[in-house]
């Protein structure tokens, strides 16, 4: 019972936000309320809820302050310099940009968070995207699949999960997993050539028209009191130390922004009536995002406290044949980008994860091929297109996109880049048939 219920939830969900026939709130909001009072959890809803609110409630109040943040830097002119000497670099080519933004989004995956990554890399290359007239949902997509690529590094999220879950160390598992990584960041340049090459055509097509591209994001025009450019040192320092403490993490990265966020307000706007102004300029895409963030914990707290995620993961084994139980490394490799849509990392890494991993072996089979089958797309290239990772809200509401236009955008070549690291690590040796 349970097990129908998560799933019929679950493809309610996707196809309900990627057919737009609701908003991406109310799905997130009224698909796990009504899989809850079908299961029988009528009086448990508003405890669930309110624990998968408590679990995403740091990420809203971050996205919230991040935006309003770099809006302002934005509205005093912080990125010009950044801007004209990338276009001085890349010229006028939008095929040199989207490479750019894929090299930049590796290198600031570096430390494994996806938020910062994000704030790192969208309001900097944002307005070069509008300058060209690009769209900007080949920014989120390049940045997203740069991103989840590098998520599979030793230090990230996923990888943690998967030796805290097999009892495994992080070099044992993640050592095998080099050369198919390599490959994959590979082929995250090759897509984003592919990609950068079908937006050179678009933009040089429309390059006559004299109408902007009403999907290209703009940024919001300065109000009058912001002295652009006059603070322009100071802002540049605020932005470098706040980047710092978040990467450092010395403060609740919430506060972080929070703090940035009020004294740039005090420092750029001194003006009262002019720093309501820019809170309602850039507050309003904020507060988008922000309540998808809290749908999104609703979802995933219901989902997760009613035990239809367990449910779902004991059925996945039971279902599978005993022929097909040699083979769950490589299954699993083939479906874990497209698993990420279903499981959140906690619920799939300590649920499904030794599930698969004990069934595996009782086949003759390897419990740790298993976790690095899991690495190669489960909330690594899947987590930038996940209803259920916070950070992926924090992607699109930056770049002021629609989610469901990104995920159709991003899914296919994530789901293709899975791919090809699977058969790296069958080459590799990695991964076993």
């Amino acid at each position: 019972m349970l097990t129908f219920l998560g799933a019929a939830a679950i493809a309610t969900l996707v196809g309900l936000i990627l057919f737009r026939v609701t908003s991406v709130v109310v799905a997130l909001t009224l698909v796990p309320v009504a899989a809850a009072i079908a299961g029988g959890f009528t009086g448990e809803i508003g405890a669930f809820a309110m624990d998968g609110i408590r679990s995403v409630a740091p990420t809203a109040a971050l996205l919230a302050f991040a935006v309003v943040y770099f809006g302002v830097m934005n509205d005093a002119g912080l990125f010009e310099p950044f801007i004209r000497w990338i276009v001085r670099l890349v010229g006028n080519d939008p095929l040199k940009v989207v490479i750019g933004t894929a090299a930049i989004a590796a290198i600031a995956h570096l430390d494994g968070a996806g938020a910062s990554t994000f704030m790192i890399t969208v309001p900097a290359m944002l307005p070069i995207y509008a300058r060209l007239r690009m769209d900007p949902l080949v920014l989120t997509s390049t940045i997203a699949l740069a991103a989840g690529t590098m998520n599979i590094l030793p230090w990230g999220g996923p990888t943690s999960r998967a030796a805290a879950a097999l009892e495994v160390s992080v070099s044992e598992l993640f050592l095998p997993l080099t050369v198919p990584t390599i490959v994959g960041v590979a082929a995250v340049f090759a897509c984003a050539w592919l990609i950068g090459r079908r937006e050179r055509r678009r933009v040089t097509a429309e390059s006559s028209q004299p109408s902007a591209d009403p999907k290209v994001a703009a940024p919001v025009p300065p109000a009058a009191p912001i002295r652009i450019g006059r603070l322009w040192i100071f802002n540049a320092v605020l932005t470098l130390i706040t980047l710092v403490a978040l990467v450092l993490e010395v403060l609740p990265l919430p506060v972080i922004f929070l703090v940035a966020c009020a004294v740039a307000l005090v420092v750029n706007v001194p003006d009262a009536h002019a720093q309501r102004e820019r809170l309602n300029a850039h507050g309003s895409a904020a507060m988008a995002m922000v309540t998808t963030v809290i749908a999104a914990g609703v979802f995933t707290g219901i989902m997760t406290r009613s035990g239809m995620l367990t449910a779902m993961a004991g059925s996945m084994v039971a279902l599978l044949p005993a022929s097909a139980l040699g083979h769950v490394p490589v299954i699993l490799a083939v479906t874990s980008m497209p698993l990420s849509l279903a499981f959140d990392p906690d619920s799939f890494y300590f649920g499904v994860l030794p599930v698969l991993a004990h069934a595996a072996e009782g086949a003759g089979g390897s419990a740790i091929e298993v976790g690095r089958a899991a690495l190669l797309g489960q909330m690594t290239t899947g987590f930038p297109v996940s209803p259920l990772t916070p950070a992926t809200f924090l992607l699109v509401g930056l770049a002021n996109v629609d989610f469901a236009d990104h995920q159709r955008r991003t899914i296919p070549y994530a789901f293709a880049i899975t791919l090809v690291m699977t058969l790296a690590a069958l080459a590799a040796g990695a991964l076993t048939w």
